[in-house]
C-alpha cells in the first residue's frame, strides 16, 4: 500500500508563510542601522566624526594648559605652606627682644646690649634668606589702609593724620612673590571726638535748670 499522502495541503503552505513572517519580522542590529545610515547620508557622519574630533582635541588641549599652570605654580609657590610657618621665627624673635628691651633688671646692661646685638644679626639674616626665596615684608606705616595688604586691628586717634592712615604696626606682613603670604596687623588713625561740643551742651543744660 502507498504511503499515505497530506490530505491538507493548506497546512504546508501556512507552515511556510509563518516561516517567511519570522525571517523577515528579525531587528536588524544596531551596528546596521549605523551602516546604513552612513551609506544613505556619508556627508552628515563626516560632518559628527569632525565634529567629536575637534571636541576631543579641545578637551585634550584644556588639560595640558590646566597640567601645565599646575605645575609652574607647584614649582613657583610649592613653599607657600612652610615659608608661611617659618615668619613664627621672626615673630618669636621680634618678642624675645620686645621682653628683654622692657626687663627693668637688664636695663643698660652691657649683657642686654650683646644679646640684642646677636639677636639683630639673626633677625637681618633671616630677612635675607626670606628676600633671596621673593619673601618680602609689607611697607605699611603711614601708608592708606588697603584690605589687600593689611588687616585693622585698633584706632588710634591722630589730629595730625588723615583718617585711615596707618600708624602702628602690630604684627609684620610678608608677600612671596605676587602673592599675599600674610597680611599686617596694624593701627589706623582716626578723627578724635570733639570734647569742646560736648562740654558746651552739658554747660547749656545746667544753666537751663
Amino acid at each position: 500500500m502507498d504511503k499515505e499522502e497530506n490530505l491538507n495541503p493548506q497546512e504546508d503552505v501556512q507552515e511556510e508563510k509563518v516561516d517567511s513572517e519570522t525571517s523577515n519580522s528579525d531587528p536588524v542590529s544596531e551596528n546596521d542601522n549605523h551602516e546604513q545610515i552612513a551609506e544613505e547620508n556619508p556627508e552628515k557622519t563626516i560632518l559628527e566624526l569632525k565634529d567629536k574630533l575637534a571636541r576631543t582635541f579641545a578637551e585634550m588641549e584644556n588639560q595640558r594648559r590646566r597640567f601645565e599652570k599646575e605645575k609652574e605654580e607647584a614649582f613657583e609657590y610649592g613653599g607657600f605652606s612652610f615659608a608661611k610657618e617659618a615668619l613664627s621665627l621672626i615673630d618669636n624673635l621680634e618678642r624675645s627682644k620686645q621682653i628683654l628691651d622692657n626687663d627693668i633688671s637688664l636695663k643698660n646692661t652691657e649683657a642686654l646690649k650683646k644679646t640684642l646685638e646677636h639677636m639683630n644679626v639673626i633677625d637681618k639674616n633671616l630677612m635675607s634668606i626670606f628676600s633671596k626665596n621673593d619673601i618680602k615684608p609689607i611697607e605699611c606705616l603711614n601708608k592708606k589702609l588697603d584690605p589687600n595688604f593689611h588687616q585693622a586691628m585698633m584706632e588710634i586717634e591722630d589730629n595730625q593724620k588723615e583718617p585711615g592712615t596707618i600708624v602702628q604696626e602690630i604684627q609684620k606682613g610678608f608677600t612671596i612673590k605676587d602673592r599675599l603670604l600674610r597680611p599686617s596687623l596694624v593701627a589706623v588713625s582716626k578723627k578724635p571726638e570733639n570734647n569742646d561740643k560736648k562740654d558746651t551742651k552739658i554747660d547749656d543744660n545746667l544753666e537751663k535748670n
